[in-house]
């Protein structure tokens, strides 16, 4: 992109279009956007760029000469700026196409997908290049802590991608990762979500065996050699593909070797390495970074090196605060079950003498539906008491698909753990003032703002 360019974002506060469009701004070209889910921290860090937010949707905020109109991929038919865009025959197109034409070509992109820990793994593949001096450009699905930015485009050779599944925008419905041009790719895990878009698992195995046709042949797939999703992959895969985990039968032994509160340390056929991070969880998603890092040309010692000053993503596992009664506030992203089971366990390794309260929103199209309602029960049954708010708009949930909520807590509540449905946040924190004691640990799982709950538990607990 060597000529200034205005691009207008309509859902700029999505994480991946937020970074893009602050990594644009860092290149000069003036941003615009529009969203009605403006919150931190993707808001502040937009705002932080100079960037010019809009907060809803209205035909009076698209720019009468913008370049392009990039149209999120939450934004659909109806909406009033798309409408208008249409009716005004103006320039669209979606950011993973912006991305492959405009930044991606030539690239050796290294693209990290997976129903669970994409963030992360991003996060920490950018940095290990990063601290080895290769200026990589990237697109994080969050606010990393080792960058200013979720996203930046610069002119090294290299570019590591989040590929999420989910459908382009609502005029392409291929998966976003599709588009990225990809040299290596990552598959961490495969299970169902995304309920609102895909029918059946074989839905998203479908996606992803399209994912690897289109990696070169001199390429890599790594992928999770425990999960026996993934697996079913490397048959149909030209690239050749290297498995990673515990199994004997994977090509790269995983073995956990140490665990604190404060980290994990891991081999890789031998090579041992040390992550400041908690759980088995982090652990894999550390180890396929390093394997791409190493692919890429790096050392295990400058690998090494970097993964010990790796500090994490913003709303994984972030700590925000202890309250005056000696509470600790946790800030989690996990939406889906596995993510939050995991977060759990990790969490217990930190925490090892302290009681873990799960305050969970069911706001995403997945876990706002039954399809995996047994699997949330089981995740629950890991704290040692947990709240779940209402569903978010369920009147957006198909007839006969809405998560029981009542029925969650019952099944958490007999299996011996204390579990209870409230209305909304102000019900939630007076359920858990009289419950929560010093020393305990209130995790927050929401992929939103959760009427800013966190704030709230500190001031009010």
């Amino acid at each position: 992109m060597s000529q200034t360019k205005h691009f207008h974002f309509i859902g700029i506060c999505g994480t991946a279009m937020g970074s893009a469009a602050a990594a644009l701004r860092q290149q000069g070209h003036k941003i615009t956007g529009s969203d009605n889910a403006v919150y931190p921290p993707m808001s502040t860090m937009l705002e932080s760029c100079g960037i010019e937010i809009y907060a809803g949707y209205k035909p009076e905020n698209l720019p009468a000469s913008a370049d392009f109109y990039v149209v999120g991929n939450a934004v659909s038919r109806g909406n009033p700026e798309v409408e208008a865009l249409l009716d005004r025959k103006l320039p669209y197109t979606s950011l993973p196409e912006l991305l492959k034409w405009e930044v991606m070509q030539g690239k050796r992109n290294f693209v990290v997908t997976g129903t669970h820990g994409k963030t992360t793994t991003t996060a920490i593949l950018a940095w290990l290049l990063e601290h080895s001096g290769k200026n990589p450009g990237y697109l994080i699905g969050g606010v990393p802590d080792n960058f200013e930015v979720g996203a930046r485009y610069t002119d090294s050779e290299f570019f590591v991608i989040e590929g999420d599944e989910y459908d382009t925008a609502f005029f392409d419905k291929r998966s976003k990762f599709l588009h990225y041009l990809p040299e290596a790719v990552i598959v961490n895990n495969m299970e169902f979500d995304h309920a609102d878009i895909f029918n059946s698992l074989d839905d998203i195995l479908l996606t992803f065996s399209r994912l690897l046709r289109v990696v070169p042949r001199n390429g890599r797939v790594f992928i999770n050699g425990d999960d026996a999703n993934c697996r079913t992959l490397i048959e149909g895969s030209p690239a050749p593909v290297v498995t990673v985990g515990v199994g004997g039968d994977c090509d790269v032994q995983l073995r956990l070797t140490e665990t604190a509160p404060d980290s994990t340390e891991f081999t890789l056929n031998g090579e041992s390495f040390r992550l400041p991070m908690v759980g088995e969880f982090n652990a894999r998603n550390a180890a396929m970074a390093v394997l791409v890092a190493q692919f890429a040309g790096l050392g295990n010692d400058e690998i090494r090196a970097a993964l010990l000053e790796f500090r994490g993503v913003k709303r994984r596992q972030t700590d925000r605060g202890t309250t005056a009664r000696g509470i600790t506030i946790i800030d989690d992203f996990g939406h889906h079950p596995t993510a939050i089971r995991e977060t759990l366990r990790g969490l217990r390794q930190k925490y090892p003498q302290s009681r873990l309260w799960a305050l969970f929103e069911p706001r995403s199209n997945t876990s706002r539906r039954n399809a995996l309602q047994g699997e949330l029960i089981e995740a629950l049954k890991e704290a040692d008491g947990s709240i779940i708010a209402a569903v978010n708009l369920p009147e957006k949930v198909p007839a006969g698909q809405l998560l029981d909520v009542d029925a969650v807590a019952a099944a958490v509540t007999a299996a011996g753990k204390p579990a209870f449905h409230e209305r909304d946040v102000a019900a939630i924190i007076a359920r858990l003032q009289p419950l929560a004691r010093e020393g305990d640990v209130v995790i927050v799982f929401s992929n939103g703002g959760f009427d800013g709950i966190h704030t709230k538990l500190m001031e009010q607990l």
